[in-house]
């Protein structure tokens, strides 16, 4: 056996790297991504505030500040802390590592955030997934009997889900919370709650079993990895168990609550983006071919079926004209012929919905 085999193990090795797509010199619309920045006084400011910035010291563990920070601005309800995470990755997987008993599953609604599975499979627990319906929708059904078959450590329910962007129903979401009971916990995602219209975040006090998790990633801090999560204190005990200590760098700590001090920015861009949501997919719906799936997130879900194009070709014929996007229809067998597109500022919006228009064009014969 070579030297790999020899130390890797087997289910690592058949694993691919997760791939980034090199986004220079594009319109860059695959990400989620906020498209705006601060203002050239703001990031001034900042810079100042930065400058400041002991990086010869380690951070101070506790992050009290940023913490009580984060928990005054994004309505954590009053008693409920937070545990932080160099981005919601990292809170993923210090959850799959506390959690990975022998034995253990993970349970999500597929399609949906690769790093559920990825991270499950990283700490050794067995994943299961549950398909969506046709119309992208939550199968509660299906859930449920997954639930009562499995009896998931973890449960995942993303709020809204990515990449389909869709919200799913809160009264199906309580069922599952309260289906899963005490034998395991369930973690509702909500890492676009800025462009959504409900959250699970003011409703931890009703279940001892919930853990709400999100990041300002989405907010157009997504440069600085940082995320957090809430639950009941006995739960965050046993997470906090497995945090790398300085997990959270005093640049980042610096930033995030010197941008909290002007959450009302942040609130703006998020107002903006929403209305964006709107527009755009009203205009793609106006396009012969596409069909434009319901979002309550910073994106939208497209399926091509014009005739004579499929999302792969209209894919590369938008990389041609500078235009990155996110194909997803080999993601899973739902999101066949599916597109997913960052809703961004006007005029990058125009760009695409030009590139896309361009690119549906009959292709001429010889």
């Amino acid at each position: 056996m070579s030297l790999i085999e020899n130390i890797i193990r087997p289910e690592i090795r058949a694993l691919s790297a997760y791939h980034v797509q090199d986004a220079d010199g594009f319109v860059k619309l695959d990400a989620m991504e906020n498209p705006y920045q601060l203002s050239p006084k703001l990031r001034m400011q900042l810079g100042a505030r930065l400058a400041e910035v002991a990086m010869n010291r380690y951070p101070v563990p506790t992050y009290a500040s940023l913490k009580a920070s984060l928990c005054a601005h994004f309505g954590v309800p009053a008693g409920f802390d937070v545990v932080l995470g160099n981005g919601s990755d990292e809170l993923i997987a210090m959850v799959s590592v506390a959690c990975a008993r022998p034995g253990a599953k993970v349970l999500a609604p597929l399609p949906g955030f690769v790093m559920y599975a990825m991270s499950a499979r990283f700490a050794g627990l067995e994943f299961i997934g549950v398909p969506l319906q046709a119309d992208l929708t939550l199968d509660k059904a299906a859930m449920l009997a997954a639930i009562a078959e499995h009896r998931p450590a973890i449960t995942y329910l993303a709020y809204p889900n990515n990449p389909t962007g869709t919200l799913f129903d809160a009264d199906d979401m309580v069922e599952i919370i309260r289906a899963v009971g005490d034998s395991g916990i369930v973690i509702v995602d909500e890492a676009y709650q800025p462009f959504a219209p409900a959250s699970f975040m003011s409703r931890l006090a009703e279940f001892d079993n919930l853990l709400v998790m999100r990041t300002v990633s989405k907010l157009g801090l997504a440069g600085i990895r940082l995320g957090y999560m809430s639950a009941s204190a006995a739960l965050l005990a046993e997470f906090d168990k497995v945090r790398p200590p300085y997990n959270i760098n005093v640049l980042t700590q610096a930033a995030a609550e010197f941008v909290l001090e002007h959450a009302d920015v942040l609130a703006e861009q998020a107002a903006a983006l929403r209305a964006q949501r709107h527009l755009l997919g009203s205009a793609l719906a106006a396009l012969p071919g596409v069909h434009v799936f319901p979002s309550s997130a910073n994106f939208l879900l497209i399926r091509i079926r014009a005739e004579g194009k499929t999302a792969d070709a209209v894919f590369a014929d938008l990389l041609a004209r500078k235009v990155l996007v996110k194909n997803v229809g080999k993601m899973h067998s739902l999101l066949e012929d599916c597109l997913r597109i960052t809703v961004s500022t006007p005029e990058e919006n125009a760009l695409f919905l030009a590139a896309l228009t361009a690119s549906l064009l009959p292709t001429s014969g010889p």
